[in-house]
C-alpha cells in the first residue's frame, strides 16, 4: 500500500509541474518565420471581409501584447472600419516611437491590398524575438493598420456578379444618371454564374465585329475601309439590361464615386476630377481615416495598396501643384528605386507625370498636407504572367496565360440567353478576378514583395543619435558643452514640406540641470573654427526649438555655453521618432 500510495501521490505531482514546451519546428530562411508559423494563414487566396477580420483577430489572439483592434468608423453601409496596431508594448507606447500608416482597399475591386496588410501584420508578428532586424524595427517603430478604407465595396465585390472593375466605388446611394433615382440600374447576371461579361449578337453580314480565326473565344472589329469579310457580330457591352425604362444599360449602379479623389490635397469639385464628392473628406470612411491619421501626429511614413499595372506611385497628383522640395525628393527617389528591386516589373512613377492626374488623392495629401513621406502601390502586373512580357500584351496573352496555367478556368464559354431586348445574344468574358489580381498561385509572392517593400520603408523612417563631443573650460567660471544629434534613417525627423509648411511640431534641442544655467548656444557651422557659431536668438539658449529636421548625413553639432558645475541632460524630441536623452557631469 505504502508503494502505491507513492507512486500515485508522485504522479499527481507530475500533474502540477507545466508541460515541456514543444521543439521548435525547424524550417529554413525560405518560409517567412524561418519555421513553421503560429498562426496558419493560407495566402493563395483573397478574402472576404469577415474571414479577413477573423485573421487578424486570430493574430491579436496569439500575440495580445503585440496587437489591438479599435473601430474608428463605420462605412456608408454600416460596416467597421478597423484600425490594428501593432506595437512591442514593452519597448514603450505606440504615439512614443515613429509611427507608419498601412492601408488597402480604399476602391472597393482593389482587394489584394487588404491581404498585403495582413501579411505585413503577420510577418512582423512571426518573426517577432526570431529576427533581429525585426526586433530592432520593433523598438523604435509602431504600426497602425487599416485593411480595408472601403468594406462595402470589397462585400459587394465577393458577394456580388461583376467584373475586375465593379464595386470600385463606396456603396453610398448615388443618383448618377439624374433620373430622381439611385443605384436602380446596374449591371445584371444573365446567365447566373456570378460574373458581369459581356453580351454579343448574332447579326449576319451587318455586325462590327468577327470571330477571330485562329480562336473564336476572341472578337475582332471589322475595320471600316476594309473590302474583306463582313462582321457577323454586334457587341452590346457588359451584361444586363435597362432595369428603369430609360432607354439606357448599367448606367446607375451601386454607389458611383471615387474615395481616393476626396483628400483635401488639390481637391477639385466633382465636374473638374469625378467622384470628388461635394467637399473634401465628405464620405464618412475618409473622414473617419484623416481624423484617425490627425490624431497619430507620430506617423511618418504611409503606404496605400490599390491595384493594378506594377507601379510605385508619389505625388503630385497634378502638374499643377509643382515641384516637391528637393531635399524630399532624395528620400523618394532612394526609396523608389529600392522599390523597383524589390518588386519585379514595378516602375516607380510620378501620379500624374508618368500616370494621370488625380486631384484630392489620399498620398498626395499626407505628404503635401502633413509632411509624410508617402507611397501608392498598385499591387499586380499582368508582365509579371511570363518572363518575356508575351502573355501580358492583349486578350490573346491572356487566353493563353488562362489556357496553360489555369486550364482555360478563367474565361466564361459564350453561352446563349435570352435578352428582354435584344432577344437571342450571347454572353462570355473573363471572371471579375482575372486580370486585376494575381492568379491564386503567385498571390503570396505578391504580398510578400510589397510587405518587405513596407519594412523597408518602416526601417528608413528616422532614428535620433546623441552624443557627447566634449565639454571645455572657457575661464571665469563659463563652460562649453558640445552635442552631436545625427539621424541614421533616410527619412528625416521633419520633411523639407512640413518644415515649409510648418505643419506639426518643431524639433527641440534642450539642455536641462538643477545647478547649470545655459547663457547663449549656437550651432556650430565651421568645422576647423569650433569656437565660430551661429548664436541662436531663442530667449531660452537651453531649449532650441529646430523647424528644420535632421536629415541623413546632415549632422547637428550644437555648443552650449553654460556658467556652474553639475549633472545635466540633453534630450533631443522629435514627433516623428522616440526621444532621446543622455546625462554627464560637469566639473569645474
Amino acid at each position: 500500500m505504502t508503494l502505491l500510495l507513492g507512486i500515485a501521490l508522485a504522479a499527481l505531482q507530475d500533474t502540477d509541474r507545466p508541460a515541456p514546451a514543444p521543439a521548435p519546428v525547424p524550417g529554413f530562411p525560405g518560409l517567412a518565420a524561418n519555421r513553421a508559423p503560429q498562426v496558419e494563414i493560407p495566402w493563395n487566396r483573397l478574402y472576404p471581409l469577415d474571414d479577413l477580420y477573423a485573421h487578424f483577430d486570430a493574430l491579436a489572439d496569439q500575440w495580445p501584447e503585440h496587437l489591438s483592434m479599435e473601430v474608428v468608423g463605420f462605412s456608408s453601409e454600416g460596416r467597421e472600419l478597423r484600425l490594428y496596431t501593432l506595437n512591442d508594448a514593452a519597448s514603450g507606447p505606440a504615439e512614443a516611437k515613429s509611427g507608419m500608416w498601412i492601408d488597402g482597399n480604399v476602391h472597393g475591386n482593389e482587394v489584394q491590398g487588404s491581404e498585403a496588410v495582413l501579411y505585413t501584420a503577420w510577418y512582423l508578428l512571426e518573426n517577432a524575438g526570431i529576427n533581429p532586424r525585426v526586433d530592432a524595427l520593433l523598438e523604435r517603430a509602431a504600426f497602425y493598420l487599416l485593411p480595408s478604407i472601403n468594406p462595402d465595396g470589397r462585400e459587394h465585390w465577393f458577394a456580388d456578379a461583376g467584373t475586375a472593375s465593379t464595386s470600385r466605388s463606396g456603396q453610398s446611394p448615388l443618383d448618377n444618371d439624374r433620373d430622381g433615382q439611385a443605384d436602380e440600374d446596374g449591371p445584371n447576371d444573365l446567365d447566373g454564374d456570378g460574373n458581369i461579361t459581356q453580351m454579343r449578337k448574332f447579326t449576319p453580314g451587318e455586325g462590327t465585329h468577327r470571330l477571330n480565326p485562329d480562336d473564336p473565344r476572341r472578337m475582332e472589329r471589322v475595320p471600316r475601309d476594309t473590302d474583306g469579310e463582313p462582321g457577323d457580330w454586334t457587341l452590346l457591352g457588359s451584361e444586363g439590361f435597362d432595369d428603369d425604362g430609360d432607354g439606357r444599360i448599367n448606367e446607375d449602379g451601386l454607389g458611383g464615386y471615387d474615395m481616393n479623389r476626396s483628400w483635401p490635397s488639390s481637391w477639385q469639385p466633382n465636374h473638374v476630377q469625378f467622384g470628388a464628392g461635394p467637399y473634401p473628406l465628405y464620405w464618412p470612411e475618409t473622414r473617419s481615416v484623416a481624423e484617425t491619421i490627425l490624431a497619430r501626429p507620430n506617423i511618418a511614413a504611409v503606404q496605400s495598396f490599390h491595384n493594378s499595372g506594377g507601379m510605385i506611385l508619389r505625388g503630385p497628383g497634378s502638374d499643377s501643384y509643382g515641384n516637391y522640395p528637393r531635399a524630399d525628393l532624395g528620400v523618394y527617389d532612394a526609396l523608389g528605386a529600392q522599390g523597383e528591386r524589390m518588386l519585379p516589373f514595378y516602375n516607380y512613377w510620378v501620379i500624374w507625370d508618368d500616370l494621370y492626374t488625380v486631384f484630392g488623392g489620399f498620398v498626395n495629401w499626407t505628404y503635401e498636407g502633413l509632411g509624410i513621406v508617402s507611397f501608392t502601390n498598385e499591387m499586380w502586373t499582368g508582365n509579371r504572367l511570363s518572363p518575356d512580357n508575351r502573355l501580358a500584351s492583349g486578350t490573346g496573352g491572356r487566353h493563353q496565360f488562362d489556357d496553360e496555367l489555369l486550364m482555360s478556368a478563367g474565361f466564361t464559354d459564350w453561352t446563349t440567353v435570352e435578352h428582354p431586348f435584344y432577344g437571342e445574344i450571347e454572353v462570355g468574358g473573363f471572371a471579375k478576378d482575372v486580370g486585376r489580381v494575381p492568379p491564386s498561385f503567385l498571390v503570396e509572392e505578391e504580398l510578400h514583395r510589397n510587405a518587405l517593400f513596407c519594412l523597408a520603408h518602416a526601417e528608413a523612417m528616422p532614428q535620433v543619435e546623441l552624443e557627447l563631443m566634449g565639454t571645455e573650460d572657457l575661464g571665469n567660471g563659463l563652460f562649453a558643452i558640445e552635442v552631436r544629434a545625427k539621424n541614421a534613417g533616410a527619412i528625416p525627423t521633419r520633411t523639407a514640406m512640413s518644415s515649409n509648411k510648418r505643419t506639426g511640431i518643431p524639433d527641440e534641442l534642450s539642455l536641462e540641470a538643477q545647478r547649470i544655467v545655459v547663457v547663449a548656444s549656437g550651432e556650430r557651422r565651421d568645422r576647423w573654427r569650433d569656437t565660430e557659431l551661429a548664436l541662436d536668438d531663442a530667449e531660452e539658449p537651453g531649449r532650441v526649438v529646430r523647424e528644420h529636421g535632421l536629415f541623413e548625413g546632415s549632422d547637428l553639432e550644437w555648443r552650449f555655453l553654460v556658467a556652474g558645475t553639475g549633472e545635466f541632460t540633453i534630450r533631443y524630441r522629435t514627433e516623428k521618432a522616440l526621444d532621446v536623452e543622455l546625462t554627464a557631469n560637469l566639473d569645474g
